[in-house]
């Protein structure tokens, strides 16, 4: 291994490209999130169709522009994700290489039994354990917390417990340390629940309140992944976003959080440009396509960022050597035109810049770590 190779990897949470050869299980046929943005949206993605973005969707769309020139030494496909679910926990892990067979527990609400055990732990009374959109939850029960200084508990169809309560008045340790206890109380019991998640948001009344960047998600701990194999041969893992929350530390060198895709890409600039004599990957979430605009079906909102992201690439690839290795990629769909407000099980793109070797159509998730652990000369 030479001194100081490098890559990057960004996950544009739910920014899936349709078709996934198992929709129709997920009740997804039809979902496809950037197909749909294109045929609704005036939307231009150079920098990423240079990559071979447009490539991609023009299989099934043939309303897609023709491409630009491609950047010598790009590659593109699509990857099927292999595991049980849609979630960001199973993507994620799926895209370090682990696939999930059993899938995650789901609750319409928690038992009491449960909720008894976790109030006990935490020493707190829950309100809530509904099913609900986190801006809805607030709305419905944040008057409620204020007088009543109890944590709101709810779900969706993740599995995913989140615990709401707000930032100043009943505080923000406390409510990580909540979760923490939430999260200790469900591995005790082995319930496969992915991620306990704080929600702190700000307000003194429902027309008011909104959710802060605060938010941190507790999850269930990963089996072994690429990133203990780059660890093991020398190599730094920079998580950026959420990337240390998702693998629950595991395999991280050191964790950036952000509070959006702004500052996400201005954290992956950052590193990047710093003179580090180490081996380093630089594995990236940008939340916001997903959690700001996926979830409350907002194409125009979704397209926006997507040209915004596209705007920063095309600053980045400039710097982007030869023997750098660069991949874009997703870990679900979150469809702003489909029913509902869950995520949508579709294939994703990957996009690639200087992979170590010619990419392979129709592959799972788990391409993306033999692709980088072959870059570190890992095999």
């Amino acid at each position: 291994m030479t001194i100081e190779m490098r890559a990057v990897g960004i996950v544009l949470d739910s920014v899936g490209c349709g078709n996934a050869r198992d929709a129709d299980a997920y009740g997804d046929s039809g979902a496809d999130t950037l197909g749909k943005i294109f045929a609704h949206e005036k939307i231009q993605l150079p920098n990423l169709a240079r990559l071979g973005l447009y490539d991609i969707l023009r299989e099934n769309n043939a309303m897609i522009p023709a491409s630009p020139d491609l950047i010598p030494g790009s590659q593109a496909t699509r990857l099927h994700e292999a595991s049980a679910g849609k979630d960001t926990t199973t993507g994620h892990w799926e895209l370090a290489g682990a696939i999930t067979t059993i899938p995650f527990a789901t609750f319409p609400t928690f038992p009491p039994d449960l909720i008894v055990d976790i109030e006990e732990r935490a020493n707190v009374k829950f309100i809530g354990n509904v099913i609900s959109s986190g801006t809805a939850v607030i709305e419905d029960f944040g008057e409620q917390h204020l007088v009543e200084g109890k944590p709101i508990l709810y779900t969706s169809v993740d599995s995913v417990m989140q615990i709401a309560a707000h930032e100043e008045s009943f505080g923000l340790e406390r409510l990580y340390a909540v979760c923490r206890n939430a999260r200790e109380v469900i591995d005790e019991r082995g319930i496969r629940i992915g991620r306990v998640i704080a929600r702190p948001f700000l307000g003194a009344h429902p027309q008011d309140f909104t959710r802060t960047a605060g938010r941190r998600d507790f999850s269930l701990t990963p089996p072994r992944l690429m990133m203990q194999d780059l660890q093991d041969q020398g190599v730094d893992v920079i998580g950026i976003g959420k990337i240390a929350d998702i693998f629950c530390n595991m395999g991280i060198s050191e964790s950036h959080p952000t509070k959006s895709n702004a500052d996400g890409m201005k954290s992956i600039e950052k590193i990047w440009r710093e003179n580090r004599q180490q081996s380093h990957f630089i594995f990236a979430n940008l939340v916001d396509f997903d959690m700001l605009y996926g979830h409350r079906r907002d194409a125009v909102g979704y397209a926006k960022a997507l040209e915004q992201f596209d705007q920063w690439l095309g600053e980045f690839l400039r710097e982007i050597r030869e023997d750098d290795f660069l991949f874009i990629t997703a870990d679900h769909g979150n469809d702003p035109y489909f029913s509902g407000t869950d995520h949508t099980r579709e294939a994703v793109p990957l996009l690639t810049l200087h992979a170590p070797m010619p990419l392979r159509d129709n592959e799972n998730f788990t391409y993306v770590a033999e692709l980088v652990k072959r870059h570190f000369g890992i095999f």
